[in-house]
């Protein structure tokens, strides 16, 4: 009875407050981040995908959740603008092919070089290992350690293996960032 009370209170709040998220949406080119902003927005995955070039920004509405996404685009010449778009964000988070084993030493030294900046001390991360569809691909733990997740004490690190294209896991990984939305605005 107390958990039904519960959630007919969420519900009228959710008619009033909407909770408002930031967060950057960013991996190496060809990780599937534009294609994840896809499905989580429309629920539709879409083969032919352009690669970002500089950045894209979306709103998407999850619940009584809005969550402004920074994708920014993956490219070497790109990935000096991750940091001035990861300040101040509710949350981070960094797309790695998991399929593309010759990709994961320059994925790992590219995020630990991003985490080392005192400016984006305490965001928490979400790892997401995605394409777990295709042959080859490595499961969260084997992530986990090729990433060297484990060594990263000084904010809350997660990592859940998925897949865009099947829309595996996409589900507990929205979970992951509403539980993170911070903000309370009024509508």
């Amino acid at each position: 009875m107390l958990a039904l009370l519960h959630r007919f209170l969420d519900w009228v709040k959710s008619l009033f407050w909407k909770e408002e998220m930031e967060l950057t949406l960013i991996g190496l080119q060809y990780s599937g981040k534009t294609t994840f902003v896809n499905v989580i927005s429309s629920g539709k995955f879409c083969e032919d995908m352009i690669p970002t070039v500089g950045f894209n920004m979306r709103k998407v509405t999850k619940g009584n959740v809005v969550i402004k996404v920074w994708d920014i685009g993956g490219q070497p010449r790109f990935r000096s603008m991750w940091e001035r778009y990861c300040r101040g964000v509710n949350a981070i988070v960094y797309m790695v092919d998991s399929a593309d084993h010759e990709k994961l030493e320059p994925s790992k030294n590219e995020l630990h070089n991003l985490l080392d900046k005192p400016q984006l001390a305490n965001i928490p991360i979400l790892v997401l290992a995605n394409k777990r569809d295709l042959p080859g691909a490595l499961d969260e733990n084997e992530v986990i350690d090729q990433l060297n997740l484990s060594s990263i004490q000084d904010r809350e690190v997660c990592c859940y293996s998925i897949s865009c294209k099947e829309q595996q896991n996409i589900d507990i990984t929205l979970q992951w960032l509403i539980k993170h939305s911070k903000s309370r605005v009024r509508v």
